[in-house]
């Protein structure tokens, strides 16, 4: 009878283990499986939290979203976003005290075409719980100037037009990483304007970030996880404009097997969201 008995429990056991699965885990920046818990906490203590995005994956704003909704629970809150342009502020600010709907920032706002599906429930939250909502992001056609043209060529812009981007001259370091791997990896050939149109953004980004800082508060900021992975970009950005201030980062990547963090995204962020690559796609 003993030996049934095991053998019954031991398929029980495989069968629920085998049942016993997640899309995501947490890791910190050394690789140790951590969770949403010490996620929370870690980001109440932060004045800047960087929550670095794949744009299309629905696991990572399910958990944006998730995340906002319980730091307003502990923190004072202040949104923003990489895929709202500061120019687009007015029209996102009358949104947000219900001026205009939804249908209306449609059509005045350059909103990305999965805005419905995954941004739209953190702009909605943030006018739910009257929240302020930063269009953080440099206007398309200035970054698309300064690949083509090059920095220089946004001083030649009105000054009513420059308070739309950072302000000029940025500094900028073609040996980060970062920007020096994107040169390696379109070649040769590729202009080197390339890295300094992300350069553009992620520097505007972070001046829209410290000119909209509240005491006592946590700015959380939606963003490409490229623009603050291995705590560049944005997060440098900010640390030139204010050395002392309290960043978080967390990186999302994508792999097959998600209960160890492969090496290449070891110190990427402060926190690393690792997502199974079999995840729907929102688009």
């Amino acid at each position: 009878m003993k030996p049934i008995i095991f053998l019954l429990s031991l398929l029980l056991t495989v069968t629920v283990n085998g049942q016993d699965k997640s899309p995501y885990q947490l890791f910190d920046k050394k690789g140790k499986k951590t969770t949403y818990a010490k996620l929370l906490k870690n980001s109440e203590n932060a004045e800047v939290v960087l929550f670095g995005e794949y744009h299309n994956n629905s696991i990572v704003h399910w958990l944006q979203l998730e995340l906002t909704k319980d730091l307003s629970e502990k923190k004072k809150l202040v949104l923003g976003a990489e895929m709202l342009e500061t120019d687009n502020q007015k029209q996102l600010d009358q949104y947000l005290k219900g001026e205009i709907n939804q249908k209306q920032l449609d059509s005045t706002a350059r909103l990305w075409s999965n805005h419905k599906t995954d941004y739209k429930p953190l702009v909605d939250f943030a006018k739910e719980n009257k929240l302020p909502f930063i269009a953080t992001n440099i206007p398309r056609r200035y970054a698309s100037t300064v690949f083509k043209k090059g920095i220089e060529e946004l001083e030649k812009l009105p000054e009513e037009e420059k308070a739309w981007i950072v302000p000029l001259p940025m500094e900028y370091d073609a040996n980060l990483p970062g920007y020096a791997g994107m040169m390696k990896m379109m070649g040769e050939h590729t202009s080197p304007n390339m890295p300094k149109a992300q350069a553009i953004k992620d520097a505007t980004m972070a001046h829209f970030i410290i000119k909209n800082l509240l005491p006592n508060a946590v700015f959380l900021h939606y963003n490409g996880t490229y623009h603050s992975d291995n705590f560049e970009g944005i997060y440098w950005y900010l640390k030139k404009s204010k050395s002392d201030l309290k960043i978080l980062t967390i990186a999302t990547v994508e792999q097959k097997e998600i209960s160890k963090l492969e090496k290449e995204h070891l110190n990427k962020a402060d926190f690393i969201l690792v997502i199974d690559e079999d995840v729907t796609k929102t688009y």
